[in-house]
Parts: C-alpha cells; sequence; structure tokens
C-alpha cells in the first residue's frame, strides 16, 4: 500500500487533517492542499494515486481543477461538496470525477469509497504483460497479436481502433468522455474536432456489432461520453 499517495484538497484545514487522520491510520500516505492551485501544484509535483476535491476552493474551484487533473491522468477522482442538488452531482461526474460525497460525510466513509476507487482503479487498469488477451462473451482481443475475434468472426481494425477498443475494454465500466478517450489512445489533449472519437466509435460499432444500432460491446453514455459494456445487452 505504499504506493498509494491521496492527495486532498480542502480549504478547510480541520475536515481536510480529518480525513488525512483517517487515512494514515489506514496505512495510505496524503499529502494536503488548500487551494485549487496549490492542489494543481501538488498533483503536478506528486502524481498521487487519488484525488478528492473539494468544490468550493478559493483562487481554483473543485470543478476545474477536476478538470485539468482529467486532462493529465486517468487516477479515481472524488468530488466533495456541501450542495446536495442532481445538477451539481451530474456536474460533477460529467467532467470526469468518479464519485460524489455531500458533506457533512463520515471520515471514515469517504476512506472506504477511497479505498473501492481504488481496488476498481487497479482492476480496471491495462492487463498484466503477461495476460495478452481480453476475454468477454463473445469478444477476444489478443493484445499481443492486435487481433480481435468478435461473435466468432476476425475483425479487421485499424492500428487506432484496436487501440481504442483494447483501452476500453480493459476499462470496462468506466465512462470516458471523447477528450479523455483522446487524450488516452491518442496521446494528446485535442482542441478542435472531438468528431474523431464519434467516428472511430461508428468504425468499431460497424466491424463488430452484428446490430450496430443496437451495439453490445460500447454503450453511449448521453450527454458524457461512452463506456465498453462487456457483450451485455
Amino acid at each position: 500500500m505504499e504506493e498509494d499517495l491521496i492527495l486532498i484538497v480542502e480549504d478547510e484545514r480541520e475536515i481536510a487533517e480529518l480525513v488525512s487522520d483517517y487515512l494514515e491510520a489506514e496505512g495510505y500516505r496524503s499529502i494536503l492542499a488548500f487551494d485549487g492551485l496549490d492542489g494543481l501544484n501538488q498533483f503536478i509535483e506528486h502524481r498521487p494515486t487519488v484525488a478528492v476535491l473539494d468544490v468550493m476552493l478559493p483562487k481554483m474551484d473543485g470543478i476545474e481543477l477536476c478538470r485539468r487533473i482529467r486532462a493529465e491522468s486517468n487516477i479515481p477522482i472524488i468530488i466533495m461538496s456541501a450542495k446536495k442538488s442532481d445538477t451539481d452531482k451530474i456536474i460533477g461526474l460529467g467532467i470526469g470525477a468518479d464519485d460524489y460525497v455531500t458533506k457533512p460525510f463520515s471520515p471514515g466513509e469517504l476512506v472506504a469509497r477511497i479505498k473501492a476507487q481504488l481496488r476498481r482503479f487497479k482492476h480496471l487498469s491495462v492487463p498484466k504483460e503477461t495476460e495478452n488477451k481480453i476475454r468477454y462473451p463473445g469478444l477476444e482481443i489478443n493484445l499481443k497479436e492486435y487481433t480481435v475475434h468478435a461473435e466468432g468472426r476476425l475483425i479487421e481494425l485499424s492500428a487506432k481502433e484496436f487501440q481504442l477498443l483494447a483501452f476500453m475494454a480493459a476499462n470496462k465500466g468506466q465512462v470516458f468522455t471523447k477528450e479523455q478517450l483522446l487524450e488516452n489512445v491518442w496521446g494528446y489533449k485535442h482542441v478542435g474536432d472531438s468528431n474523431t472519437i464519434t467516428v472511430y466509435v461508428r468504425k468499431l460499432r460497424e466491424k463488430m456489432e452484428v446490430n450496430p444500432s443496437e451495439p453490445r460491446f460500447i454503450k453511449t453514455v448521453w450527454g458524457i461520453g461512452y463506456k465498453f459494456d462487456g457483450g451485455s445487452q
């Protein structure tokens, strides 16, 4: 567990220090920042394993900080906020947060959520080098041979189509925005037309799916992006 470092960005020092104490009692290391700009600097310098961000922060709010972190990293991000409205929750998750807790909360509950996100992140990360295949019902991706079989058929994919599919399949159930997919698969921040991902997803569906209009594998999450669903109907 020594490699796990939790970034806590919270302008109320008592809350930040209390959460830090709970984390350290569980064997985690933590670093604290009390405004959004310092939080971004701490992220850049230390590259934590998880980021816990308050929404209402001086210098840079938690939503913008979440965007900045998500543009650079796929680590779990948990948003904390005193606002209870569904709109705030949707905004928080829509910009790349993985979880959302409403104040007041139990520090023990927050630590449990951090642990859950860590387990999920490590489980969904790119498969180990010894695991050359990703398998789901009706789909096999061979990472060593760059081949894909869907519904028993060998599917001819371009290099980028294969990389996009393999990345999403290795992160089953996680919702990605188009920008996040561009960042992780293409390796750069895309400033212009985000239709690149739309085109590639359509091509993958046309090649893989029996019925592309009702896809089994890559599902659209309206208003956010896409997720890989493991071949469920």
